[in-house]
């Protein structure tokens, strides 16, 4: 996208830590904001000279349990109704944990790519010239490091963070050009309908649990 002739006004990206949102949004306990617009909330933290070209989304599917895939699929699709909103995909790796006490074992979790797709979108899209400022949305550490070298490479663009609930990070604080805080009453504006309409004409539905 070419800069805008109007140079007050300044083009942002965001990209949007989709697990580190959602698991402050849990240990908040804050399940009626699962069914989060994310598109809305971005546009509710910008200043009026800064305007979204586009919102980008980390995430990986969950597989099991079942039902748990299936709410993030319905997640997942009431978001690509939305324009200017692109979903990037990590995966999860699984480890069979076992207790020294008991013996029990099961099997654990962890989301991997996330950072790496965020890193690698971000340098692209600064080298392509396509933001002024840099929206980020998480409190993850990891992301300290292509923060850093973007702003060797690319002085004149800005990084600004924005701190999920009960996340944070001192790190990413001291290497943004600035820092905010997503708040309740931010979220509470930025919530879909229970009911959207896909592109389809299917009707999706938050589900029950999310209340």
């Amino acid at each position: 996208m070419p800069r805008r002739e109007d140079s007050t006004v300044n083009r942002v990206i965001a990209y949007v830590d989709g697990f580190n949102l959602y698991y402050g949004l849990r240990s908040k306990h804050w399940r009626w904001f699962y069914w989060l617009n994310i598109q809305s909330m971005v546009q509710r933290l910008l200043k009026p000279d800064q305007t979204l070209t586009v919102t980008k989304y980390f995430t990986s599917i969950v597989d099991s349990p079942p039902v748990k895939h299936q709410r993030q699929n319905e997640f997942l699709e009431v978001l690509r109704t939305l324009t200017d909103f692109k979903i990037y995909y990590g995966h999860y790796l699984s480890d069979t944990v076992t207790c020294v006490n008991c013996g029990y074992s099961y099997q654990a979790f962890h989301e991997k790519m996330t950072d790496v797709n965020i890193a690698v979108e971000l340098m692209s899209d600064a080298y392509q010239d396509t933001f002024d400022i840099a929206l980020l949305v998480s409190a993850d550490s990891d992301l300290v490091g292509p923060i850093q070298a973007m702003r060797q490479l690319f002085s004149r663009k800005r990084v600004l963070v924005a701190f999920p609930p009960a996340r944070y990070s001192n790190a990413l604080k001291r290497v943004a050009h600035g820092y905010l805080n997503v708040s309740r009453n931010i979220l509470y504006q930025s919530v879909f309908p229970d009911q959207v309409v896909a592109a389809s004409g299917h009707i999706l539905q938050r589900p029950a649990t999310w209340h």
